[in-house]
Order: C-alpha cells, then structure tokens, then sequence
C-alpha cells in the first residue's frame, strides 16, 4: 500500500548533518540475506524457471501453513489477490461488498474491478478497522460480502465480524496485505473467513524484490480454482475452462521471498520491541500512540501516531533527518476515481479526523534502539 513519506534527508546546509533514520531500510535487509539471495538468483537465472516452478510451490506451502491454513495461490501483486478471491468467490456485477473507508485504495478497486460495488463504512478510532455496528447496519439485500482490512499491522476485530458474516449469510474475506504474522487470538491473520489476501510490494513486513502477493485459504477447491483464474483460466496444458487472468507470481519473486520468510518472525519481534520503547519514550506527550488491543498481536507493519499538529511535526523531524509517512492523507471518500460512488463527504467522521492526524514513524526491523530515542527525543522536543 503505497503512501505519502518524507525522506529523511539532513539538509546541505548543515555542518554536521545527522544520520538519516529512513522510514524504511531494505538495504540493510539485504545486506544481512545477501549472499542467500544472490545464491537464489543465480540459480533461478542459470536453470531459467521463471515462471511457475518449484520454488513458487514451495513458496505458497511454505506460507500458507505459517498462515495456518492449507493452501496458497502466489499473484503477480497484493491487488491481484484481492480482485482474484473475489471472482474465486463467486463475487460480480449486482453483489455488494462492505469495505472500511479507511484504507489504500487497491481494496475498494479489486471490488470495482469484478463488478461489484463497494459500500464504504467509516472505522473504530482504536484498531482504525471496521466498524461492526456500522457495518450491520449497512448490510443490504445485495451484501455479498465483508472485505475486513488489518490496517497497520493489528488485526480487526474478527470474532465480531465472524458473528456478523454468519448471521448475515455473507462471505468473509481478509485483506492481510499489512498483516503477515499479525494474530487474533492466537489465529494469524489469513486464517478467517474464506480467503487471506497479502502482498509482498518490498516495504511489507514480508517482502519481495518487486510486486507480489498470494490469497490464502482452507478451501481445496476454492485454491485450485484461484490457480486457474491467475494462470488464464488453464486446468491443464491445452485446456482453458473458464476466462482467466495473467497475475502468476514469478518463479523469482518466489525464491527471494522462501529465503525471507525464515526471518518473519525475527522481524516481527524487532518491529514489536521498536514500538514497546517508543510507547514508554511517547507516553505523556499530546499524541495518540497505538493500541494493541485484547487478544491481538499487533506486528507493527507501521507504528501510527495521530498529532493535530501533524505536517509540523513531519517537518520537524525532516529537518533533523528523521523520515515519516502519512497513510492516508486523502480519504478514499474523496478520490476523484470514485467520485462514481456518490457524495459521500460527511459520512466517515473517524476516516476524516485520521485522514488529518495520522503519521508513521520508523519502525523497521533494522532501526537501531539508538534511532528510536533520537526520533522519541526529536517529538519531544517539538513539543517542547
């Protein structure tokens, strides 16, 4: 999920400019798998298996049971994987599908893109997910489906949205795509529900060297047929049984990302220990820091604050070299590509107020406790 982000870079000016601390450092990340990985593309590139090979299956096992679940299918990107689980599901032209207001715009287009109609419900200001009571409430004779976002790295709350999935005889689909390793009790996330969507886009807690992203599930059939619609709609060589798409996941991508996933849980625990300090250096200060909420793992795929004086204090922390992004600064309420869906401001107080708060700080697993006190001691400062 793409975002506004302020690089930290220290200004020419300075005489003795201080060490950016990037929002990210995939640098640092591969220099530690370097040799793993240069080993895993030299070889992908000397037996030319680029497209689904061996280390794709093994992948999409590999991942599926650290999902808990018994089956993958790897895509070409997280947004393909949402739009395949929907047409998987059966979801099209006439169905409806509740989606939160506050999230990255691919998960209102993959239901655009079968289509169906996304029916936009505001969030809860503590997890930033779904709403439930709004989202009983905007069930209709067309609801299809619930598409539930973990936003940030903490899962909503799933419990309460497996009660209204069933009593509404709706479908349940995860979007995870911030989510990998994130828990509810003691279930990760992609384990709910009929299908887990995540992405792999290299900023994600779990990586790869580009786009990528796979749809997880317990369903045998349901997999096999989400390999069909991703591989053109083939159920053998020469045989297409239904129209399907182009989003494989390369053979490639697949090998970089079997020789990461050993690490995700490391990284995880790191992300986790970044926040835990911040929590302590934060606390006190006039900002909302994340919650983990009850039963949860929150796996800190960003660690969001809210400020009401926001673009001050990314400008602050910019100046002294310290990167921030904001996710997300336009609602999608008001993107001009879904002006389509009606007037709509107004209706999602929780997404606007967010929309005008929210700032991710660096969390990274390669952030140095050291970076974390520097960037705790530049907020204080700010507010001095």
């Amino acid at each position: 999920m793409r975002n506004t982000a302020r690089q930290a870079v220290p200004s020419e000016t300075a005489g003795n400019s201080p060490e950016p601390v990037g929002i990210v450092d995939l640098a640092s990340e591969h220099r530690f798998l370097g040799r793993k990985l240069k080993r895993e593309v030299q070889r992908i590139l000397e037996t030319g298996q680029f497209v689904l090979g061996r280390d794709l299956s093994e992948f999409e096992n590999a991942f599926a049971a650290y999902c808990g679940v018994g089956y993958g299918a790897g895509t070409n990107s997280g947004s393909s994987a949402i739009e395949l689980a929907l047409r998987a599901c059966g979801i099209g032209p006439g169905d409806e599908v509740i989606v939160p207001a506050h999230t990255f715009i691919a998960s209102v287009m993959a239901v655009l893109n079968v289509g169906a109609t996304p029916v936009l419900v505001d969030v809860e200001p503590r997890a930033f997910s779904l709403d439930i009571d709004l989202a009983a409430k905007a069930v209709t004779a067309r609801s299809k489906a619930v598409l539930v976002v973990h936003l940030y790295g903490q899962m909503a709350d799933m419990g309460a949205l497996e009660d209204l999935a069933r009593g509404h005889d709706l479908l349940l689909i995860e979007d995870a795509a911030q989510a990998h390793g994130a828990a509810f009790r003691n279930r990760k996330a992609g384990s709910f529900g009929a299908c887990g969507c995540f992405s792999f886009y290299p900023t994600k807690n779990l990586g790869a060297a580009g786009d990528a992203g796979m749809v997880v599930t317990s369903n045998a059939s349901l997999a096999r047929r989400l390999k069909r619609l991703r591989n053109h709609g083939r159920s053998s060589h020469d045989r297409f049984v239904e129209v399907g798409f182009n989003e494989r996941m390369d053979n490639l991508q697949a090998a970089i990302l079997n020789v990461k996933l050993p690490n995700l849980e490391e990284w995880n625990d790191r992300r986790r220990k970044h926040a835990a300090l911040y929590d302590r250096l934060l606390a006190g200060l006039p900002l909302s820091l994340p919650e983990e909420l009850p039963g949860r793992r929150h796996v800190y795929h960003q660690y969001v604050v809210r400020a009401r004086r926001r673009s001050a204090l990314a400008k602050h922390l910019e100046s002294r070299a310290i990167g921030t992004a904001v996710h997300y600064a336009s609602p999608l309420h008001r993107q001009p590509a879904l002006r389509d869906l009606g007037p709509l401001a107004g209706r999602f107080p929780v997404t606007e107020r967010l929309a005008r708060e929210v700032l991710s700080l660096p969390v990274h697993p390669y952030l140095r406790e050291k970076d974390v006190r520097r960037v705790a001691r530049e907020i204080t400062a700010f507010f001095g």
